[in-house]
């Protein structure tokens, strides 16, 4: 199990890492309704990142066993698709880039952000986490290895609780520490905006990069 937490932890960190919802976390903390948009985002969120790895670890339990000693060619090849997307997602990010002083381009959505209901925020929480196509991905990945590792139900349950604790935790901790200490945190997060905003495309091109390459080295394997 602790093996199989280790193949997945990139994965998580992939989405953990993701700049646009934490982005739209803060924006959230920074509204007139921050306590309850927030919260409701970081629910949608979590929600989201179950629901993708759960169906496609369920998916990938359906696939046909093999034997220990044996070859896995159908998952290596859902690895290697999975990586060789991830790569092509790296690359559109990369090219799409902030040159220079160009400022950074953000979905028009987050101009409205002050505005969002609960349950907007829940929705746009799991639009992000489950419906996104890079973490959609990432999640797909980590769904793929657990379905395909031979652990019991309650390990499998685990491994899964474990992805969905890491991936989430970016959200989590500035909504949680928000919760606890309001007046302190303004300044950080505006300061944690920016910084982000104007990284985006460079540091998930940077990711999106590491993972697939290192998903499709993991897919030779199983060949």
């Amino acid at each position: 199990m602790l093996a199989l937490i280790g193949e997945i932890l990139p994965l998580a960190l992939g989405i953990a890492i993701s700049p646009i919802p934490i982005i739209a976390a803060i924006l959230m903390l920074l509204s007139p309704k921050a306590r309850v948009t927030s919260v409701a985002f970081l629910l949608g969120w979590v929600v989201g990142i179950a629901v993708a790895v759960v169906v496609f670890t369920l998916v990938s339990s359906a696939l046909p066993e093999q034997d220990d000693d044996a070859s896995a060619p159908i998952k290596g090849i859902i690895q290697l698709v999975l990586g060789l997307l991830l790569l092509l997602v790296a690359w559109r990010q990369w090219h799409g880039r902030p040159r220079g002083d160009q400022p950074a381009v953000l979905p028009k959505w987050m101009q409205a952000i002050d505005k969002v209901t609960f349950p907007v925020a829940l929705g746009l929480g799991f639009l992000l986490s489950a419906l996104n196509p890079k973490n959609l991905l990432m999640g797909a990945g980590a769904g793929v290895a657990i379905g395909g590792a031979s652990l019991d139900v309650g390990s499998i349950v685990v491994v899964i609780v474990v992805f969905v604790v890491i991936a989430a935790a970016t959200v989590a901790i500035p909504v949680i520490a928000y919760l606890l200490a309001a007046e302190k945190l303004r300044g950080p997060l505006d300061a944690l905006r920016d910084w982000l905003q104007k990284e985006n495309a460079v540091i998930m091109a940077v990711l999106l990069l590491v993972i697939g390459v290192s998903m499709i080295g993991k897919s030779f394997a199983s060949f």
